[in-house]
């Protein structure tokens, strides 16, 4: 299955040897006690037990089967409290294809996602969820790495027909919706920005995040569209509970999870357009770090299948020109992915591990204050034999 350079081998579809996961393949080869066990091994266990499937309503599962996407539903427990009720919250997230090529007109391209994705989101509402996700610059194909500018024309204000074409399921389900998209700034000279909506459970417009980290490797190009967010690390108070968008490539920066943590967050999305070449073996390793050491939940999306492009582009990497960004590895078909999650549990693995109680963050300061500086020195101490001969 690994090929000679650790990666798993993709077939063209972007499944994992033929199936739509690693959790998927092992169980299909192990013998139940040892897919157990590697289990407990890969992903850990919740409260000392393995995660619990939730049966989903039947209106929900026929959009599943009628319109072809993936739907499927976990629980994280919490232990019991006596002085807390549970904080039971159910997510869901969306990850999803795009509904036509990008040769379509913009126009065409755009409502052909709206249409994709209203039965996924009806299945959302129809499921209870509390709080929904979509993935990073939904509402258009992942053009940045093309460099060409006219796929700024799907950029529009943080009130623009995406926030509106949501804006109606939010209120009719009471539900909060994170909706990343291409920003056009309009009252800052039309800038654009890799941008999160906020939409509250009565539709109201709560904030916004930008982008804190643009990549500059491979065919990430997006530097030639946005640059770097100035929104900071905003936690957004819910009706639900406080979350947090970590967009893509924020998720390479423990730092940036950090702050995310401290400003008192509980569940942090991730929101991504990543490829299997690029990052595939990092992305749970990163997420549930995130997860572990900030005790608070990550609910990380990809985009799903391969975009190709009207014209070739290069990049710095020195490959051979081409016409697509990769497979992204969210998986082979477009899906539904819903957890019930207490919050209670943030709490309790602060109590139980005490990583706040023990972060040395003065320290920590006092070096970020001298680093920062142009004449910063590194604390090294050099060995008293280094660089002297001796007999």
């Amino acid at each position: 299955m690994a090929a000679e350079n650790g990666n798993a081998d993709l077939a063209d579809d972007g499944s994992v040897a033929g199936f739509d996961s690693l959790h998927r393949l092992l169980q299909s080869s192990l013998p139940p006690h040892l897919f157990q066990e590697a289990s407990r091994l890969l992903i850990g266990l919740n409260c000392g037990k393995t995660l619990d499937s939730v049966a989903l309503p039947a209106p929900a599962k026929s959009l599943s089967l009628n319109h072809d996407f993936d739907l499927q539903a976990f629980s994280f427990r919490a232990d019991s409290e006596s002085l807390r009720e549970p904080r039971c919250v159910r997510v869901g997230l969306i990850q999803n294809s795009i509904a036509l090529p990008t040769t379509e007109p913009f126009l065409d391209q755009k409502w052909g996602i709206f249409q994709k994705l209203t039965p996924i989101i009806e299945a959302a509402g129809a499921s209870g969820v509390n709080i929904l996700c979509l993935q990073e610059a939904w509402a258009m194909p992942f053009a940045f790495c093309t460099r060409e500018k006219k796929w700024c024309e799907f950029a529009e204000p943080i009130d623009g027909e995406s926030t509106k074409f949501l804006q109606e399921f939010a209120r009719r389900y009471n539900m909060v919706i994170v909706s990343p998209i291409l920003e056009r700034d309009v009252n800052h000279g039309e800038t654009l920005w890799n941008t999160a909506v906020i939409i509250g459970n009565n539709g109201n417009i709560i904030g916004k995040h930008r982008k804190n980290h643009i990549p500059r490797v491979g065919d990430f190009n997006e530097s030639t569209y946005y640059m770097e967010g100035n929104t900071g690390h905003p936690v957004f108070e819910t009706a639900y509970g406080k979350i947090a968008v970590n967009i893509c490539y924020g998720r390479h920066h423990p730092l940036n999870w950090l702050v995310f943590g401290l400003n008192g967050a509980e569940i942090v999305f991730n929101p991504s357009a990543t490829v299997g070449e690029l990052s595939e073996p990092m992305w749970p390793i990163e997420a549930r770090n995130a997860a572990i050491a900030n005790s608070y939940f990550v609910c990380s999306i990809n985009r799903v299948g391969t975009e190709h492009f009207p014209n070739p582009f290069t990049s710095g990497d020195g490959k051979p020109q081409h016409t697509d960004f990769g497979h992204f590895y969210g998986s082979s078909y477009d899906g539904l992915l819903i957890s019930d999650m207490d919050l209670n549990l943030c709490r309790q693995l602060k109590d139980k591990w005490g990583f706040r109680m023990t972060a040395r963050y003065e320290i920590y300061a006092d070096l970020f204050a001298r680093y920062v500086k142009p004449d910063f020195e590194p604390q090294v101490i050099s060995g008293p034999l280094l660089n002297k001969k001796t007999l």
